[in-house]
C-alpha cells in the first residue's frame, strides 16, 4: 500500500505516520541505556565470571542475592550522586551522612519499635536540610561544591561525633533493621532481601527522573553549558539544588539500609562518597556534567563491588581496595576523556 494519497492534479503529500506505540518506545528506551552501559557492563561479566570460577557457589541464589543485598547501599547512594555529578557538581558530604543517619536513629529511637515512623521522618528532615544548605550554598553563594560539601562532610562527621560522645549510644529496632537485612520468602530463589526491592524502586524512579522528564532534561542542559541552558530559559540554580537534595535523601535511604546489616557505627558511611563517585564515573558519566546514564550507573556499582569480591577471593589484602578504586577512578575518568576527544 502506497504511503501517499492522490490530491488535486498531480500534487501528493505524505500520509501522515502513525506515532511510535508504547512498546516501541520502551524498546528504543532499553536500547538506548544499554548502549550507555555497554562497556562497564563487558568489565562486570568478566569479573563475575572470574568470581564464579573461584567460587561456583556465587551462582546460588541465596549468595548472589546476599551480593545484592550489600550492594544495594552503594547503588542507591550511586545514583543520588549521579544527579549531582551530572549538573556538574561532586557531592562529598554522602559519606558522613549516612553515620549521621544510623548514629541518630540508634540514639533517637532506643531500639523502641513504635519510634518508627517519627525517625524516618526526622532522617529525611535531615537529609532535606543537608541537601539545601548544599545546594543553596553552591548556587547563592557562589562556592565550588567539592568545598561546599568537603565543609559539610567535615561539620557532620564532627557533629555526630561530638553528639554521640565519642562513642554511638542506642540501638536500632528490629523494624527499623529489617529494610536491610530481612527478606521475603520467594519459592525457588528462597528469600528475596528487602534491600534488593528497595534498589529496583529507586533505580527505576532515579531512571524515570533522568531520562524521562523535563527536570532530567534539564539537569543534563545545565551540566552540559549552563549559560546556554540559562538561554534556554532553565532555572539551573534550582535544578542544582534540587540534585544535592536528591543526593542527600539517597544517602539517608542507605544509611537505613547499612543500619540493617551493618548495625550502629562512627564508621559507617565512612569512604562510601569516593565509592560512589566511583561507580558513578564507572557508568560513563562526565565529570562536569551534561552526560551520564543511570542503569550504567548501577552496573558501574555492581561492577565495583564484585571487583572487590573478587580481590578478597584473591586473598589480595583489605588495604589494597582504596588503592585499586583510586585506580580505577583515574582510569576511567582518562578514558571518558580520550572518548569525549575522539567524538569531537
Amino acid at each position: 500500500m502506497s504511503d501517499t494519497t492522490p490530491q488535486t492534479g498531480d500534487r501528493q503529500v505524505q500520509r501522515q505516520r502513525p506515532a511510535p506505540s508504547r512498546r516501541d518506545r520502551f524498546g528504543g528506551y532499553a536500547l538506548e541505556h544499554l548502549k550507555a552501559s555497554a562497556p562497564i557492563l563487558a568489565v562486570l561479566i568478566v569479573i563475575l565470571v572470574s568470581i564464579i570460577f573461584l567460587n561456583p557457589a556465587f551462582l546460588d541464589p541465596p549468595v548472589f542475592l546476599a551480593f545484592l543485598r550489600r550492594t544495594a547501599p552503594l547503588i542507591i547512594l550511586a545514583l543520588g550522586q549521579l544527579f549531582v555529578i551530572v549538573s556538574g557538581g561532586f557531592d562529598l558530604s554522602v559519606g558522613s551522612l549516612i553515620t549521621v543517619t544510623v548514629v541518630v536513629a540508634a540514639a533517637v529511637s532506643a531500639g523502641d519499635p513504635d519510634a518508627l515512623i517519627p525517625v524516618m521522618a526526622l532522617l529525611l528532615v535531615i537529609g532535606l536540610l543537608v541537601g539545601l544548605i548544599n545546594g543553596l550554598i553552591v548556587t547563592q553563594l557562589k562556592v565550588p561544591s567539592i568545598i561546599t560539601t568537603l565543609g559539610m562532610l567535615l561539620i557532620l562527621r564532627g557533629a555526630v561525633f561530638y553528639w554521640a560522645g565519642g562513642s554511638p549510644t542506642g540501638a536500632l529496632a528490629d523494624n527499623f533493621r529489617q529494610f536491610g537485612r530481612e527478606a521475603f520468602d520467594l519459592p525457588l530463589i528462597g528469600q528475596l532481601p528487602y534491600a534488593v526491592i528497595v534498589v529496583v524502586l529507586v533505580a527505576l524512579i532515579a531512571t524515570r527522573l533522568l531520562h524521562h522528564t523535563t527536570f532530567g532534561h534539564q539537569l543534563l542542559a545545565t551540566g552540559g553549558g549552563a549559560r546556554a541552558a540559562v538561554m534556554t530559559g532553565v532555572n539551573i540554580a534550582r535544578i542544582r539544588v534540587f540534585a544535592f537534595v536528591l543526593s542527600a535523601l539517597s544517602a539517608v535511604i542507605a544509611g537505613i539500609l547499612l543500619g540493617g546489616f551493618a548495625g550502629v557505627s562512627a564508621q559507617v558511611g565512612q569512604g562510601y562518597e569516593f565509592q560512589a563517585i566511583s561507580a558513578v564515573v564507572l557508568g560513563g558519566a562526565a565529570i562536569g556534567g551534561g552526560r551520564g546514564s543511570a542503569v550504567a550507573t548501577v552496573v558501574g556499582a555492581l561492577t565495583l563491588e564484585a571487583l572487590f569480591m573478587l580481590l578478597n577471593l584473591l586473598g589480595l589484602p583489605q588495604p589494597l581496595r582504596e588503592t585499586v578504586q583510586g585506580l580505577i577512578l583515574i582510569g576511567a575518568v582518562v578514558y571518558a576523556g580520550l572518548r569525549l576527544q575522539r567524538a569531537g
